[in-house]
């Protein structure tokens, strides 16, 4: 290859995800690598320039603490080699990957004969600085699996423009405000169409509930606020090297308000030529 691949590099807590990120990864197109001691990286990268794999995602866990402890040398190892490196980190809170793990019966490779609470604090304690340094951080607390898969999609889908990347989140603040969001929008300001009999059962996503919502001044003006505040940042952010920004917009339960408010969000991002994906978190958990 006259190139290196572009590298990603999937790792977090036991129990938040990483599996099903590296399935989505594979049906990408991407080759995937699980359980590789993040000392052979740079062995992988030599391997993979006689090959035409142009994308290639690396699993690292802390079934090793040794092992583990040698990835942040890895990365540094590869991007000096001028691989494209992006390090996705996922992580959920105590009690969701005490009730998966119990579920699937297994114990944390850091857990010893303790506790299972005492293994995800030592994972969080040994994983820290690599958080700290991830390029992409996603908690799946409140994420199914198909909605992690669609978050991997929108990150490392074949939209492999340099434009800045946009991920917009519609949620309910009654469901939990999405942590890893880099800005999050309060539009419970705006008139609810839930005090409308004819509105109420149907979603933002719907033609009439989009209309009420976005008739009024409010809406456009705080449209064009934010607008002009991710134009603003978006510069700075891809200078920091930061490829994407995660939007969360929140109403009551993330059914109407919020929902009509991304969508029209991303649409004009759209025009703008931001690469712009929506999630809808909280549609149907009403």
């Amino acid at each position: 290859m006259s190139t290196p691949p572009e590298i990603a590099v999937i790792t977090g807590l036991s129990g938040a995800g990483r599996r099903t990120a590296a399935h989505a990864m594979e049906d990408l197109g991407w080759y995937v690598v699980d359980n590789l001691p993040p000392v052979m990286l740079p062995a992988l990268l030599d391997t993979l320039q006689g090959f035409q794999v142009s994308r290639v995602a690396a699993v690292a866990d802390v079934r090793s603490r040794e092992q583990f402890e040698q990835l942040p040398a890895a990365l540094v190892e590869l991007r000096r080699r001028g691989a494209r490196i992006t390090l996705l980190y996922l992580e959920a809170d105590d009690d969701v990957i005490v009730t998966r793990q119990e579920s699937n019966r297994r114990p944390l490779p850091l857990q010893g004969g303790d506790r299972l609470l005492e293994g995800i604090n030592r994972e969080r304690r040994l994983m820290a600085d690599i958080r700290a340094t991830a390029d992409i951080v996603v908690n799946t607390t409140r994420l199914s699996a198909r909605q992690l898969v669609q978050r991997v999609v929108n990150h490392f889908g074949d939209d492999a423009s340099d434009r800045m990347k946009i991920a917009i989140i519609s949620f309910g603040f009654k469901h939990g405000v999405p942590i890893d969001a880099d800005m999050v929008f309060d539009v419970r300001f705006l008139p609810n169409p839930f005090w409308i009999p004819e509105l109420r059962p149907k979603s933002g996503l719907s033609r009439d509930v989009a209309q009420y919502v976005l008739k009024h001044a409010a809406a456009q003006q705080f449209q064009d606020h934010m607008i002009a505040l991710l134009e603003t940042v978006s510069p700075g952010y891809q200078a920091e090297g930061k490829r994407q920004v995660t939007v969360a917009i929140g109403c009551t339960g993330g059914k109407h308000r919020s929902t009509s408010m991304s969508e029209e969000l991303a649409l004009r991002l759209r025009d703008r030529d931001f690469a712009t994906t929506v999630l809808h978190r909280d549609l149907g958990k009403e």
